[in-house]
């Protein structure tokens, strides 16, 4: 697909220019109190932008740091791009981060890149073509239980304003599944659920570019994603719980058993 060499070909690029910044200054600026942007965010961004705009002037583009630009009112088509996933982790030199681009076209997101830099992992994946880690066809794991799973999760930047709902999630699954990890990505997250080095993942608040092309990615290798009520799953959601499929039935049901928060969180 015409797309999905050129998302890869931007990943590449973009992890290039992250991997020149790793052992760097890095210029770190705050967007919030836990959200922060760098150097890298910016100039990986921007060149992918450029290169965007060069090959298809007519393409709409939603990235994390410049918002919404390029294209037509009556455009189609659009680019989600998260030039560095995880920005927390590489500001300390924390090695779990990556480049995030995904193609929409009519709603749809139709195939999708996400590039790790330091383990040189290229994730790539296409409606009905499948999904492969550099070029090595991707499948979900086998685990058909909770109590057996290794799932993986992240908290919201909002996490001290959403703290009673964050750790009920967090404590609930820790009890019920084997064990839990938050690694700092949500991209890459659902990438390792694609691999079958994990099981499982939730998260609240997050945002299309965390998880476009991670979609495409878990989707084609076998996995579900839907809401926490098992809903139908949208990027511009706010809520993802994406499985090996045999799973999911489980965790949307920890998620369900909640009870609803009170007061602050």
């Amino acid at each position: 697909m015409e797309y999905l060499d050129f998302a890869v070909e931007l990943a590449r690029e973009a992890g290039g220019i992250l991997k020149h910044y790793m052992d760097r200054e890095k210029h770190v600026e705050l967007k919030g109190q836990a959200n922060l942007v760098t150097i890298a965010d910016k100039e990986s961004e921007a060149m992918v932008i450029r290169r965007i705009r060069e090959r298809y002037p007519a393409h709409g583009i939603l990235a994390e740091e410049s918002g919404v630009s390029g294209g037509s009112e009556s455009s189609s088509s659009k680019w989600i791009i998260d030039p560095l996933d995880g920005t927390t982790n590489f500001a300390h030199q924390y090695p779990f981060f990556c480049v995030s681009i995904g193609f929409e076209h009519d709603g749809e997101v139709l195939c999708g890149a996400v590039y790790d830099p330091c383990r040189d992992e290229m994730f790539s994946g296409a409606r009905g073509l499948g999904a492969f880690v550099n070029g090595r066809r991707l499948q979900v794991s086998e685990v058909d239980q909770l109590s057996g799973a290794l799932i993986l999760t992240g908290f919201p930047y909002g996490v001290r304003q959403k703290m009673k709902t964050a750790m009920s999630q967090f404590e609930a699954f820790l009890f019920d599944s084997q064990a839990v990890r938050r690694g700092g990505s949500a991209a890459l997250d659902l990438c390792y659920v694609a691999l079958g080095r994990c099981d499982g993942f939730w998260e609240m608040d997050l945002h299309p570019w965390d998880t476009a092309a991670g979609l495409v990615i878990l989707e084609e290798a076998g996995g579900r994603v839907t809401d926490f009520a098992g809903g139908p799953f949208s990027v511009y959601g706010k809520q993802i719980v994406a499985s090996n499929a045999k799973i999911h039935n489980e965790m949307v049901g920890v998620l369900q058993n909640l009870p609803s928060p009170s007061g602050r969180g």
